[in-house]
């Protein structure tokens, strides 16, 4: 009759490959039937308790290690139970093993003075503060674990930006770092081509694409998937374009995340703008109807990146968009108002805005914009259907009675922060009859009385009965800005009015940080101390246990020393 045994050790921890490594050799052990090795997690006792090998009364906290096993005969379990520290002797090097493997950081840093880079992958609940003890010795963070609260992370890369060091992650999956993979990466070959990634299965993707069209990778940063948020305001990803743009190694950049929230999302592609360097950005699901902004291209799909990105290299930037003559805005003149009487053509321009002007308030209920709190009066960068049910009850459309746009644009042009009016004009059969003879003195006084830029879109053909080319010659004489292309006037507009790059708050990340091979401090998985070694670079693996034995009660404490300690200095 089968026989179940279990050990507790309390506080013991061993990273999750040599646990994994531990129960496939308890497993294979004769007479043993089935075996589990696990931290003493709820979800992990679930899993034991689910396959049989989870004792009726069991009592453990999660920093426990749990070994359990079921023998064929009750010899057979304890056997297997008497292997453990002998295999687990063998898997960490503690029998014959001629390397030393420090115990805390500070060993570990004395021990290989040159690394630039400390890679953590140990439970979540002890990461940060490890993360921050490498900060504070003045190195990188590469951080593959999980479960690090959202305030931690932005505790830690504020850090790190302040001391010109990246935080990669939490949660980041992997890296191409001065030539060698982080974590989970593919063999490609070097070239000249760099990525900053949100997502990464997403940056393997393009990395491999890349490789496969004959060309490499200068430098691949992952920032962990939460760096875009609104909380996290993408700093590490703002480093990441930095350290690209004076890369000598990099002539493209590829800057590829889920959705980032609409002000992250601005600022970033304000800093693309700034490298100066050709930049392909593919946010997930969102693509603006404009795909091309001076040096920026979107693309559609991860391969398209990937393919775009190849083809810039070897390109000329097609100069249609990129040598559009534009303003620059006074200083206290900040804000676009754009009043459409057309409503698709509303909804495409705020499309194609929202990536570059934030925050932007329409009411067209298009995700990255937000509502108007005020139908009457505009606030910031605003775009209006002005064509929609709130505006046209009691009074005709504005493509037939130009009235409410008149008395709106006097109203825009009041506000002394407003930098540029945008308005379609659509001719054609039931149209007004004659738009200029209306708005084109009205734009005539704006344009004289100030600074403000007005942008007209004209759609119509050379057989409507307005007369397109004559409705266009009197908008620019009276001092419009004339386009044919909605495209072209979004370009225009976001030229003109996106946000500038921002000077960073932090000393810039040091371009020796991405010395090749790279020297690392691995704390954690060993398979990526393999993994490092295996590529040729420097790797140290330490042997890292949680403080205090996992005790919640006495780690508290020893944090509060830490804080304590941190706000003396």
């Amino acid at each position: 009759m089968s026989t179940l045994k279990t050990e507790i050790r309390p506080g013991a921890y061993f990273d999750s490959i040599v646990l994994m490594q531990l129960q496939a050799a308890l497993a294979g052990l004769e007479g043993i039937e089935d075996a589990g090795v696990v931290m003493a997690t709820a979800s992990n006792l679930a899993v034991l308790e689910a396959n049989g090998l989870l004792p009726e009364e069991f009592s453990g906290e999660a920093e426990d290690l749990v070994v359990a096993v079921r023998g064929s005969t009750e010899a057979a379990a304890e056997a297997a139970l008497g292997e453990v520290d002998h295999l687990l002797a063998r898997r960490s090097g503690e029998e014959g093993d001629e390397d030393y493997r420090p115990r805390s950081l500070e060993q570990a840093a004395r021990q290989l003075p040159e690394a630039r880079w400390v890679v953590i992958s140990i439970p979540g609940r002890y990461a940060a503060r490890v993360s921050r003890k490498a900060l504070e010795s003045g190195r990188n963070v590469f951080l593959y674990s999980d479960n690090v609260s959202l305030e931690e992370e932005l505790e830690l890369k504020e850090a790190a930006r302040r001391k010109g060091l990246l935080v990669l992650g939490p949660d980041c999956g992997t890296a191409h770092l001065g030539g060698a993979g982080f974590a989970f990466a593919n063999r490609v070959q070097r070239g000249k081509i760099g990525l900053v990634a949100a997502s990464g299965t997403g940056l393997q993707s393009i990395a491999c694409r890349v490789h496969e069209l004959g060309e490499g990778i200068s430098q691949a940063i992952g920032t962990g998937g939460r760096d875009l948020s609104a909380t996290v305001g993408g700093i590490t990803a703002h480093q990441a374009i930095d350290l690209l743009g004076r890369d000598p190694q990099t002539q493209v950049i590829v800057l590829i995340s889920k959705p980032p929230s609409p002000d992250v999302c601005s600022s970033l592609l304000a800093a693309a703008r700034g490298t100066t360097k050709p930049v392909v950005v593919y946010f997930l699901g969102q693509t603006p109807p404009n795909r091309q902004l001076g040096d920026l291209v979107f693309a559609t799909g991860l391969e398209e990146a990937a393919e775009i990105a190849v083809r810039r290299l070897a390109e000329t930037l097609d100069p249609s968009t990129a040598e559009l003559v534009v303003r620059s805005p006074q200083q206290d003149r900040r804000w676009l108002r754009a009043l459409f009487s057309g409503g698709t053509l509303a909804q495409e321009a705020a499309l194609g805005l929202r990536f570059f002007l934030a925050p932007l308030a329409s009411n067209l209920g298009v995700e990255g914009t937000i509502p108007g709190s005020d139908p009457a009066r505009s606030e910031g960068h605003t775009i209006l259907d002005l064509g929609a049910d709130e505006y046209t009850v009691g009074r005709l459309h504005p493509m037939i009675d130009p009235d409410l746009r008149l008395r709106r644009l006097r109203q825009e042009a009041s506000d002394p922060e407003v930098a540029a009016l945008l308005l379609d004009v659509v001719l054609g059969d039931g149209a007004h009859p004659d738009p200029a003879e209306h708005l084109a003195p009205v734009i005539a006084e704006i344009c004289q009385q100030s600074e403000i830029e007005v942008l007209i879109l004209v759609v119509g053909t050379d057989a409507d009965p307005q007369g397109i080319g004559e409705q266009c010659s009197r908008f620019e004489e009276a001092g419009a800005q004339v386009f044919r292309r909605l495209s072209d006037a979004v370009s225009y507009a976001a030229l003109r009015l996106g946000r500038q790059r921002e000077a960073s708050p932090g000393p810039p990340v040091a371009l020796a940080d991405l010395a090749s091979p790279p020297t690392v401090i691995n704390i954690g998985l060993e398979s990526f101390h393999d993994s490092f070694q295996a590529q040729g670079a420097t790797s140290l693996q330490m042997d890292w246990r949680p403080p205090a034995g996992g005790d919640d009660r006495l780690l508290g404490i020893l944090d509060k020393l830490n804080r304590n300690g941190r706000q003396r200095d």
